[in-house]
């Protein structure tokens, strides 16, 4: 396999250069709706008897229930070995105080004598946590979701995850859940699995909210059912994965080679972007990227992505940083001399890496940050996953009579220009009644009206 050409940034034209910074093709045909939309109409009408009918279908597995007997979690714990499940311990630990330490704090001020105003969040009640399946268990996935969902204190929160074709979840996944007290786990997945999640069925409760990656399948599913009255929302749109790097002359090429491998190895789809001002470490990052490529598992996997890879050349680490910031990488890297006096000037990412030992993988398993993160260009409007994604803000305010007196006039007028003449009156009538009873004023001079009626009736 040879290497990708460098391509010299400041000679390209503005349309050349986003061609440059362009993503590998989503996979959103109309084959794919229509598909998916078949299956959201068949989930919503059958219900479980539809998700068992899919899970047999795509996933091989003949399943007479859906939700995993809670033994089933109990014994997760006994069936992976003591090392795999100290790592889970600990990337649980750093997660959950990372986490814990996002607590919004609730606010209470006096915006004018007598007027309180008051800021308070609550957990979502019920949330749907979707763990991809494939060729391997992601207890990552699980406890970047679960966690988040068990500090926020969500009452509810539902596991849906493909079983094997033999029915079964693997422990590492069981035993990630049981950490994060999750009891209800069930065994489906797909736009099936997220249909379930977002309208209920007799088994699969309905959620508040669906957060998890998944294939194009289950990404369509998301946009579908929370554009669906009586829907779910779900947490951030989301595309292939990605990485971009930020190198100069001084970084180790090794380092960088194994970054963007890391990320080519999710997929044929995913996209590693290295952005540097020195044509001769692109040239031994090449090198790297061709020696620890043959040396890979998923070296096919990860070839495939390694084709549609960017080297970029620039002039300067300050053009490297504008380049980043027009491709807004779901994971930027930066290793630079001084990486840390970048941070200022990086506009958009979903997480950054700082320095030669701050690899994209620490991200993703155990350092405490959240791997769901926007990808696509999302990183310009989207944020990370966080403990507030969990949870809603609502607002509260108490007004005294003298509170309503001091910003009456303002309502009342504001009102007039709008031409509201109800939203007036609910304040004139507060207004004009401090001293006495508004309703009963009304009754009286309608009774009076009525007995100077009937005197004028009779004479």
């Amino acid at each position: 396999m040879s290497s990708q050409s460098i391509i010299e940034w400041n000679k390209l034209n503005s349309e050349q250069r986003e061609d440059a910074l362009s993503r590998p093709a989503m996979k959103n045909s109309e084959l794919l709706r229509d598909t998916v939309t078949k299956i959201l109409s068949q989930v919503r009408e059958k219900k479980d008897a539809a998700v068992l009918d899919y899970t047999r279908e795509f996933d091989g597995a003949s399943l007479t229930s859906l939700r995993a007997d809670c033994s089933l979690i109990d014994s997760a714990e006994s069936e992976i070995s003591p090392k795999v499940k100290s790592a889970i311990d600990t990337a649980y630990h750093n997660i959950k105080t990372f986490h814990e330490a996002q607590r919004p704090q609730d606010i209470r001020i006096e915006t004018a004598p007598g007027v309180i105003c008051e800021q308070k969040h609550a957990a979502l009640e019920k949330v749907g946590l979707y763990i991809p399946g494939g060729s391997a268990p992601l207890p990552s996935t699980v406890l970047m979701l679960g966690v988040s969902a068990q500090v926020a204190g969500c009452e509810l929160p539902i596991l849906c995850t493909p079983p094997s074709p033999q029915g079964k979840i693997a422990a590492e996944i069981r035993y990630a859940a049981k950490l994060c007290g999750i009891r209800h786990i069930y065994l489906c997945g797909g736009a099936q699995a997220v249909t379930a999640m977002a309208f209920g069925t007799e088994t699969i409760p309905k959620v508040d909210k669906i957060f998890g990656p998944g294939n194009s399948f289950v990404t369509e599913a998301k946009q579908q059912v929370s554009q669906a009255l009586g829907g779910a929302a779900i947490d951030m749109p989301a595309g292939p994965s990605e990485v971009l790097v930020i190198a100069d002359a001084q970084a180790n090429p090794a380092f960088v080679a194994a970054d963007l491998l890391s990320q080519a190895e999710h997929g044929a789809d995913s996209q590693a972007v290295l952005v540097c001002n020195s044509e001769a470490l692109i040239e031994k990052v090449q090198q790297q990227v061709l020696l620890q490529l043959a040396q890979l598992s998923r070296r096919d996997i990860a070839g495939q992505a390694v084709n549609h890879s960017r080297y970029i050349l620039t002039d300067s680490i300050e053009q490297s940083v504008e380049v980043s910031n027009a491709y807004a990488p779901e994971h930027l890297i930066v290793q630079t001399e001084n990486a840390r006096s970048l941070l200022a000037s990086l506009k958009h990412a979903g997480s950054i890496f700082v320095g030669a030992y701050s690899p994209e993988s620490a991200g993703d398993y155990a350092s405490g940050t959240n791997h769901v993160l926007p990808t696509y260009g999302y990183a310009r409007n989207y944020s990370s996953l966080g403990l507030l994604d969990f949870m809603r803000r609502y607002t509260v305010q108490e007004l005294s009579k003298a509170g309503l007196e001091n910003i009456g006039d303002a309502i009342m007028d504001l009102a007039d220009a709008e031409g509201l003449d109800a939203h007036r009156n609910a304040v004139k009538v507060r207004l004009s009644g401090l001293s006495t009873d508004p309703l009963q004023d009304d009754a009286s001079s309608s009774a009076s009206a009525v007995v100077s009626n009937e005197m004028e009736a009779k004479s």
